[in-house]
């Protein structure tokens, strides 16, 4: 398939009697970038009959159930006229269609409907087993925890079949444990799975917090009290342990990683119609920052299961485009009766779970190795150093100015509450300079905490920064052999720019028998106590491969009046740097200016970046950097966060390729993941 159009449609409360709906279509064709939507006038209504819909759900007449839903929705002439105007562009550029159903959170209720069996209102062909279709129920909102995709690897399943002693009391069936468990094995094929011994809330979260699963798979009787869904699990004695769906989500919520995909689904005791607690757990997981939820909305026959999941998790793992892996097993169990059982519900426009780390471009190859591996090889490379090389020690930035904003109540626009500068700003102003930064360190020393196991002297509220990161680091260190700062120490680079404020990199460089100097950028006018050779040397100082100068933008934690912190400092930054450019040292000039640069750790819609392209990347004389191979490693474009996807991809492309006059090639992944592929070239190479 060719290019790819969507339509989104989101239904949303008009009054007590009905809902309104939007219509959205856009195609992916970079020339036309279609996008329609209902105009002026032309308000789209849908009324929905309940009670006629359960008493068809009852019968077991679910082709009826798809016309009379279908009837409800495109009740207005001109969401059926614009249904089919799309349709038909789709089949003239002859591309795919993903069409998402986003239900507004004020029409909770609507999420119980079976919209599986939603139909064209036009051909009657039901979206669902139609195969040039993706179908999905689609959730979006800019409040919700971001929705990170990590790079493909080997997939690792983990599930929980709840069977407690005691269900009769509660005239509910006994579960079959060990059939449950084969069925899920069955259904994953080749895909690892680790189960549960005792379906306890605890086990599973202690369960996904010492390792990481891709998949969860959880099977349980569900039941709904006073508008509440709960699971019956397991606990510690065996015993029935009703959980609120709300803590189950809580708890998920707090993981660090969670599964990328969750499947729910009723036990084959549960007899018909038992499904709506999983159904409306769905959007809740959803919003939890689980990228997809695959809810079964009734009880799937063990037939249809054979049928339906094994092609599912077969398809899902040649590219991880979830909708499309439902839909191609859809299509193999579209003569069962219970076809339409499971429901996915998803934060991710593409359909994504996982990306493949890999250069841009039509062939995602890197045709300049030859010319990057010489320019390291000779000296004549320039590591430039962001935030996202410490994720893996303390999360990302976004995230700790999140949950410093939501400390603070921070009172603004919501998206600013996940950048740094401005969450820092509106402490400063409301408290003072001194009070923003001694909370931000605080922040940095809880998150170091929260993912290492640091030694007794460090545990205190005051203990050293540097010294936390440097044993956080060492602990990572000791399971990865291309752990980041290990592989950039063993480049033989003079020169080492870094918007970072800790000193991670000259120990690194300790490490690999070298001896880096450490300086400051002169951004500001400084204290007479602090000594100008942090800022500047005269000496005569020549760095070397072996005695190599670490540059440090934005300050450093030991130097807390160095530190750019606040949204003022950013642009006293800008400004200064400016006044004080002779200041800089002639030796990141030259850096700068001939020689291959190495971007690691910097997201280029994010302000930091910015700020090092505008500032750095001005200097004259930089014409000689088109005579290198320069490289920016990108994070794939948040989901969650961003309107398109796709073009904010493009826009980061034509972005890189246009700035200061030279070619950026993006690597799309993390810093380590390339890391990782350079060190085997160099090794390959030395080899």
């Amino acid at each position: 398939m060719g290019t790819t159009a969507d339509i989104e449609l989101t239904i949303h409360r008009h009054d007590l009697q009905g809902y309104a709906v939007d219509f959205r279509y856009s195609d992916s064709d970079p020339q036309s970038q279609a996008e329609v939507r209902l105009g002026a006038g032309q308000a789209a209504y849908a009324v929905f009959d309940f009670s006629a819909l359960d008493e068809l759900l009852a019968s077991g007449e679910i082709k009826a159930y798809g016309r009379s839903l279908t009837k409800g929705l495109f009740e207005s002439e001109a969401l059926r006229t614009a249904m089919a105007q799309a349709r038909a562009a789709v089949e003239q550029m002859q591309g795919s269609l993903r069409l998402r159903l986003n239900i507004h959170p004020g029409a909770g209720e609507l999420n119980i409907l079976r919209w599986e069996t939603l139909l064209d209102p036009q051909s009657e062909i039901c979206f669902s087993t139609d195969q040039n279709i993706l179908f999905s129920r689609y959730l979006a909102s800019m409040d919700w925890r971001p929705v990170r995709l990590r790079a493909k690897g080997e997939l690792k399943a983990l599930a929980m079949v709840a069977a407690p002693n005691g269900l009769e009391a509660y005239k509910l069936a006994s579960v079959d444990k060990t059939a449950e468990i084969a069925a899920i094995a069955a259904g994953l094929g080749e895909i690892p799975l680790e189960t549960l011994e005792k379906a306890t809330l605890n086990n599973l979260v202690s369960a996904l917090q010492t390792a990481e699963f891709d998949i969860l798979h959880i099977v349980a009787h569900g039941t709904f009290v006073n508008g509440e869904s709960f699971l019956w699990l397991e606990n510690e004695d065996g015993g029935v342990a009703r959980v609120a769906g709300s803590e189950l989500v809580t708890r998920l919520r707090e993981l660090e990683n969670r599964p990328r995909l969750t499947v729910l689904a009723s036990c084959q005791s549960a007899g018909r119609g038992k499904g709506d607690v999983l159904t409306a757990l769905g959007p809740r997981l959803a919003a939890a920052g689980i990228p997809a939820v695959l809810a079964m909305q009734d009880n799937l026959s063990m037939e249809t299961n054979a049928k339906l999941m094994p092609v599912f998790f077969s398809e899902l793992q040649k590219d991880g485009q979830i909708d499309r892996a439902l839909s191609a097993a859809r299509g193999q169990a579209r003569e069962r009766p219970d076809w339409w059982v499971p429901s996915l519900f998803m934060r991710l426009k593409s359909g994504r779970l996982w990306y493949n780390p890999g250069f841009g471009g039509p062939r995602g190859e890197f045709e300049k190795w030859p010319s990057l591996l010489r320019g390291i090889q000779s000296g004549r490379c320039t590591p430039i150093l962001g935030p996202g090389l410490n994720d893996p020690l303390m999360g990302s930035m976004r995230d700790l100015a999140q949950a410093w904003a939501d400390e603070l109540q921070y009172p603004l626009a919501a998206h600013e509450r996940e950048s740094l500068p401005q969450v820092a700003q509106f402490r400063a102003v409301d408290q003072s300079r001194f009070t923003a930064e001694d909370e931000w360190l605080a922040h940095l020393r809880a998150a170091i905490r929260k993912r290492s196991t640091l030694p007794a002297e460090l545990e205190g509220p005051n203990a050293p920064l540097a010294k936390m990161l440097e044993a956080a680091r060492q602990q990572i260190l000791a399971k990865d052999e291309f752990e980041t700062y290990k592989v950039l120490a063993q480049i033989p680079a003079r020169v080492f720019i870094t918007a970072n404020t800790d000193e991670l990199l000259e120990a690194a460089l300790r490490e690999a028998g070298k001896n880096p100097t450490a300086m400051v950028c002169p951004w500001r006018e400084f204290s007479e106590s602090t000594d100008p050779a942090m800022y500047n040397r005269d000496d005569g100082f020549d760095p070397t491969p072996e005695q190599p100068l670490v540059y440090h933008l934005f300050g450093l934690l030991s130097e807390p009046e160095s530190l750019v912190l606040t949204e003022d400092d950013t642009f006293e930054f800008l400004i200064g740097i400016t006044r004080h450019m002779k200041n800089i040292p002639s030796q990141v000039g030259r850096a700068l200016t001939d020689s291959a640069l190495l971007f690691l750790g910097f997201q280029a819609e994010e302000w930091n970046f910015r700020v090092v392209m505008q500032s750095l990347l001005a200097k004259e004389g930089n014409n000689l950097l088109r005579r290198h191979a320069h490289i920016s490693a990108q994070i794939e474009p948040d989901e969650a966060r961003l309107l398109d996807p796709g073009r904010a991809r493009r826009y980061i492309e034509t972005y890189f390729g246009r700035s200061s006059d030279i070619e950026i090639n993006i690597f799309w992944g993390t810093a380590r993941e390339f890391m990782g592929e350079l060190a085997a070239r160099l090794s390959l190479q030395r080899g």
